[in-house]
């Protein structure tokens, strides 16, 4: 939710199908997926089951009036204004219709007040990984890293002495060449150690070239390409975000993709504390730099469709973009330090280079 933005108002609604618009449009503007809904609950002592909001937003009807209050709750929403949803909630379950009993609270009219419910995409919640996003470690290091000196040239004569002011004698310059080459050439030994040194430590040295693997339907383990880094989530984090992590650790959650109509991927998740789930884009991909995320499969809410597009001739890798996203053009990207492990994934712009958004989806054994 962005700061000092009011959320959804329920007496926008004039049916049930609207005050599920403006209950669905409430989600968005909490910026929560079903996890972090659930633990909310559970911190108050309240059951809010993630399948049992699930079906509540796909429903044609209003909900229980307990169930309401749990989610709105959840939601973020004030003790000020759950009154409000409440006894909209009730008119509705009586009479089917809502009409306020003093005109239009909104002030915008019942035409202006009918299309702004009807239209949840209205509210734009920001981006709930916004606030606890690392600071780019790039420029933490670009800053730390030291000036390059490089040796002088070999060829240039000697200036005069600094103290008899006369030029070096031809036998001393001879000597200072001498002594300049062996220098470089001890320094390029030194350089191609350091360079041997990074690449073992990167793990290129360690293993042979990885062979790039495109999309097939069954369990996969989806790699960064340039990187020895996979997909995955930090286990105990209720938010689903998900990370490059070193492949050999790459086990929370399980990966496996599933083609839907159209040549469409589904990208399913199978994780040992929350289940069965689908990596997506919140609130229809209508934030900019939104958190690729897993989360419970179903929210219509959420992007869970890609197009997984081949790039470059030969093909270097395989693109992950959002299937009818509001914000065309976005690809799944690393963002941050893309050599790092923990860098996180969110939908960025489709980059000409498509760096830091290239992956192969290696054969899961």
């Amino acid at each position: 939710m962005m700061p000092g933005e009011r959320a959804p108002d329920p007496r926008e609604a004039r049916s049930p199908a609207e005050f599920l618009a403006r209950l669905q449009a409430l989600k968005d503007w909490s910026g929560l997926t079903y996890r972090e809904l659930t633990a909310r609950a559970e911190a108050r002592g309240e059951v809010l089951p993630r399948s049992t909001v699930a079906n509540m937003l796909s429903r044609t009807t209003v909900p229980r009036e307990e169930l309401l209050t749990c989610f709105v709750r959840a939601c973020g929403v004030g003790p000020e204004d759950l009154g409000e949803w409440q006894a909209v909630r009730r008119e509705l379950a009586a009479r089917g219709v809502y009409e306020p009993v003093d005109g239009d609270p909104t002030g915008a009219g019942p035409v202006a007040a009918a299309v702004s419910a009807a239209d949840p995409q209205a509210v734009s919640p920001a981006d709930p990984q916004a606030v606890s996003a690392p600071a780019d470690p790039q420029a933490v290091s670009a800053a730390a890293d030291p000036p390059v000196l490089w040796p002088r040239d070999p060829a240039e004569p000697r200036p005069p002495d600094a103290v008899s002011g006369t030029a070096a004698r031809p036998g001393t310059r001879s000597r200072v060449r001498r002594a300049l080459v062996a220098a470089v050439a001890l320094a390029g030994l030194v350089l191609a150690g350091v360079s041997l040194v990074a690449v073992l430590r990167d793990g290129h040295g360690a293993h042979p070239p990885r062979t790039l693997t495109a999309p097939a339907a069954g369990d996969v383990r989806i790699r960064v390409i340039g990187q020895d880094l996979c997909l995955g989530e930090r286990r105990g984090a209720r938010s689903g975000q998900i990370h490059q992590v070193p492949c050999a650790d790459a086990k929370v959650p399980l990966y496996s993709l599933a083609e839907t109509a159209g040549g469409r991927w589904r990208i399913v998740s199978d994780h040992p504390d929350y289940g069965p789930g689908c990596s997506g884009i919140p609130s229809g991909g209508r934030i900019p730099g939104a958190a690729y995320e897993d989360s419970e499969c179903g929210d219509p809410s959420r992007v869970e469709e890609f197009a997984l597009e081949p790039y470059g001739t030969p093909v270097e890798g395989y693109r992950i973009v959002p299937a009818d996203s509001a914000t065309p053009g976005s690809c799944v990207t690393v963002v941050g330090d893309r050599s790092a492990a923990w860098a996180r994934l969110a939908q960025a712009p489709c980059a000409p280079d498509a760096a830091g958004q290239l992956f192969s989806f290696d054969r899961r054994p």
